[in-house]
């Protein structure tokens, strides 16, 4: 996994819940990178499994709220970092875009990266549905990412999660329908 994934969440653990628990989150998983992370490099994602663990541990919040939370904090990053890969008309044309042209660009700059797959299908206009699927295992950094695009295109949208498998690779489908304007 990318280093950048890790860097951002350090710092989202930071912002969060202060210093003193971002390093006894840190020094509690007993890291073989010691925690000390490089936006370039590439580390095992079983690091990061480890360090939200903790870090649900030190602070009572649930790790799938966890890692819905650092999903919306990381992708105001990606728009900060990447402007380019945000400039379409609407949430659904961006989130066409994810696995064919944005991963493909991931790609180009890492490529080493493993990242997950995801299938978009349009049923309807005003209808979205995703599946993700990757063997990390992370469909609730997924949501949060998707939940963090609905935020910055300013949309409304309701999101629906439905978890397809709980094995190995794990696979989720999120469905996206915009909701009509309010009187």
């Amino acid at each position: 996994m990318k280093g950048v994934v890790f860097t951002e969440f350090v710092e989202f653990a930071e912002e969060s819940f202060g210093l003193g628990v971002t390093d006894d989150m840190i020094a509690r998983s007993m890291l073989p990178s010691g925690g000390a992370y490089t936006a370039i490099g590439t580390y095992d994602h079983r690091e990061l499994v480890q360090m939200v663990g903790e870090l649900s541990a030190l602070s009572g919040k649930p790790i799938p709220e966890l890692l819905r939370g650092f999903g919306m904090h990381l992708l105001k990053r990606f728009v900060s970092s990447f402007p380019g890969f945000f400039a379409h008309a609407s949430l659904f044309d961006f989130l066409h875009r994810v696995d064919d042209t944005i991963h493909v660009e991931v790609r180009k700059l890492y490529p080493d990266a493993e990242l997950p797959a995801f299938t978009c299908e349009q049923p309807e206009p005003h209808r979205l549905v995703m599946v993700y699927q990757s063997h990390r295992g992370m469909a609730d950094l997924a949501e949060g990412l998707i939940a963090g695009a609905i935020a910055h295109f300013q949309e409304r949208v309701h999101l629906q999660r439905d978890d397809l498998t709980t094995g190995c690779p794990q696979r989720t489908r999120f469905t996206l329908t915009r909701l009509q304007p309010g009187p």
